[in-house]
């Protein structure tokens, strides 16, 4: 499995840190490898990520910035991509158990203890995905609205 990782600038020193933590543990990890600076945009770095995951099966993306919430917002723009904002391991295991989430999303300023970010990622990666008939009649659903409008 493949793990994208990206973030804008208020999240490179997590996103530094977490690519280093996965790598030790066993796990191919690529970044998107747009280059941050202050002036950086997080909308390129989510478009760019899911674009990625999209196109390479069995593939993952984290995205990093202040809150979460833009990428989040934005990668879910990205047709195939269903990123869930997580501030919990709660939120991780049920955005990809119950709805079938192929990001996460994190906020560097939100979620401060990286051991909590790494217990996060490390339950959305290890989680299966939705395989209740009530969860994936719901992830089936999101699906054919994305084709069709």
């Amino acid at each position: 499995m493949k793990i994208y990782i990206g973030s804008d600038h208020r999240g490179v020193d997590l996103k530094l840190r977490l690519t280093d933590y996965l790598k030790e543990n066993g796990l191919e990890v690529e970044d998107i490898g747009i280059p941050n600076n202050k002036q950086d945009d997080y909308p390129e770095f989510a478009f760019k990520l899911g674009e990625m995951v999209r196109g390479e099966d069995n593939s993952l993306g984290v995205l990093i910035c202040g809150s979460g919430i833009g990428m989040s917002i934005a990668a879910n723009k990205v047709k195939g991509i269903r990123c869930v904002r997580a501030v919990s391991v709660d939120d991780a295991f049920k955005g990809k158990n119950h709805n079938g989430c192929n990001v996460i999303a994190i906020g560097s300023e939100v979620t401060t203890d990286f051991n909590l970010v790494c217990e996060m990622v490390d339950t959305f990666i290890n989680t299966k995905t939705a395989s209740e008939e009530r969860h994936v009649k719901r992830v089936e659903a999101i699906k054919t609205y994305e084709e069709d409008n």
